[in-house]
């Protein structure tokens, strides 16, 4: 398993990752399955291993909002671990996922101080993520949000091709249009506006950028 870079499990040691293996146990889940559910509330975190997860949650009228998509190294309910609050979201399993359940935490932490600001500076580049993310919501129109989501998945998951930049998209458009704060239409007809300007190419789950200099102008 290799960590995203920047995730959490890629800012720790070699010793500080086996403590973290040590004080957990890894876990398997199936393509679809819920992984941690909005509103419960538990003392345990998730550290990815393998495979990707959506982070989504409702609006009070059944609207999915996909709020990040995270790899392997990222970590998962760190926050209602910490001071014990229900969770804001709700987790799925992208693709088969494996990943290091820690129980207890915060005693984790208590023992482990450099761990423990390492965590802090994560979750402060999410905030601070986050709130760039509801920033280009009210500037950007929908084809520029998709083209943003789309250098993001490139940049964390591209593969250079002959024909491209090829990223295995893990999101349906359903999924997508949650994620930029769009309707599925407006999605679509964003994709065949990039498609037809000969910047992408889509297929099922799957998008081959061909001019990203030109996708990052169109984001902007």
């Amino acid at each position: 398993m290799v960590p995203e870079p920047g995730e959490f499990l890629s800012l720790l040691t070699a010793e500080e990752v086996a403590a973290l293996r040590a004080a957990g146990h890894v876990r398997k889940w199936e393509r679809g399955t819920t992984v941690i559910q909005e509103g419960d509330t538990s003392d345990w975190v998730i550290v990815l291993l393998e495979g990707r997860v959506k982070v989504s949650s409702h609006t009070d009228s059944g609207t999915e909002v996909v709020l990040a998509v995270r790899g392997p190294g990222g970590i998962l309910g760190e926050l209602s671990a910490i001071d014990g609050s229900p969770r804001s979201a709700t987790v799925t399993a992208l693709e088969p996922v494996a990943g290091l359940v820690v129980r207890d935490f915060a005693t984790f932490l208590e023992g482990h101080g450099r761990i423990a600001v390492l965590l802090m500076q994560y979750v402060s580049f999410r905030l601070r993520d986050s709130d760039r993310k509801r920033i280009e919501y009210g500037a950007y129109d929908t084809t520029g949000r998709v083209a943003t989501r789309l250098l993001e998945l490139a940049e964390r998951y591209g593969e250079q091709t002959s024909a491209g930049v090829r990223v295995a998209l893990p999101l349906s458009q359903d999924e997508l249009a949650g994620w930029t704060g769009s309707s599925r239409e407006a999605v679509s007809k964003a994709l065949r506006m990039l498609r037809d300007r000969g910047l992408i190419e889509t297929g099922r789950r799957r998008v081959i950028i061909h001019d990203i200099e030109g996708l990052r102008q169109r984001a902007r």
